[in-house]
């Protein structure tokens, strides 16, 4: 038996896939259910799918750095080396600004502190006297309760945190923190 050309080859295997994927894209067609089609008193597809979605506001990149840089300007102005972190409404680290002369230590506790502020909503400041009713809150991976975060709100709701540290206070670190937030007019 003599063996096909390589065009052949070629073209066979070509024709064999796009059967494959004619049959694949019709079994997905036929398993997906039609968003247009409604269930007698069933809201419609769009409302439905509204009661499935959560949106929620997140900073923009560039208000991040506007906040981190703030922060880091205000530190600066007082002769303090810190380092700024900006978290998302989700504790995700959109910028983090190590500035000239902040210790190592103060890269990881500013995005700790941004992170503990925008999970609770409120300054870290805040959060450390409810450690005198709850000790192990202290416990929760990737909180620090110590002075220095501080929460972006849009309507009433945490959208980002702002973490300081490395000031010789938390006091220091949370009015630099709070001047970021000032920074984006909120």
């Amino acid at each position: 038996m003599q063996m096909p050309s390589k065009r052949a080859r070629i073209i066979g295997g070509a024709a064999v896939l796009a059967a494959i994927g004619v049959t694949a894209v019709g079994a997905v067609a036929v398993a997906a259910p039609d968003a247009n089609a409604q269930k007698p008193g069933a809201a419609p597809a769009a409302q439905a799918e509204a009661q499935n979605v959560v949106a929620t506001d997140h900073l923009t990149v560039h208000a991040a750095v506007k906040a981190a840089q703030a922060a880091l300007d205000a530190a600066e102005k007082a002769d303090q080396h810190v380092s700024v972190s900006v978290v998302d409404r989700n504790g995700n680290t959109v910028v983090t600004l190590r500035g000239d002369g902040a210790g190592p230590q103060s890269y990881k506790a500013a995005e700790e502190k941004a992170f503990t502020s925008v999970s609770w909503n409120a300054p870290t400041s805040a959060l450390v006297k409810r450690l005198e009713q709850a000790p192990t809150l202290k416990d929760i991976p990737g909180t620090l309760f110590l002075a220095g975060g501080a929460p972006v709100q849009a309507k009433g709701a945490p959208i980002a945190g702002i973490g300081v540290a490395g000031a010789p206070s938390g006091d220091l670190d949370e009015q630099f923190a709070q001047a970021g937030v000032a920074a984006l007019g909120k």
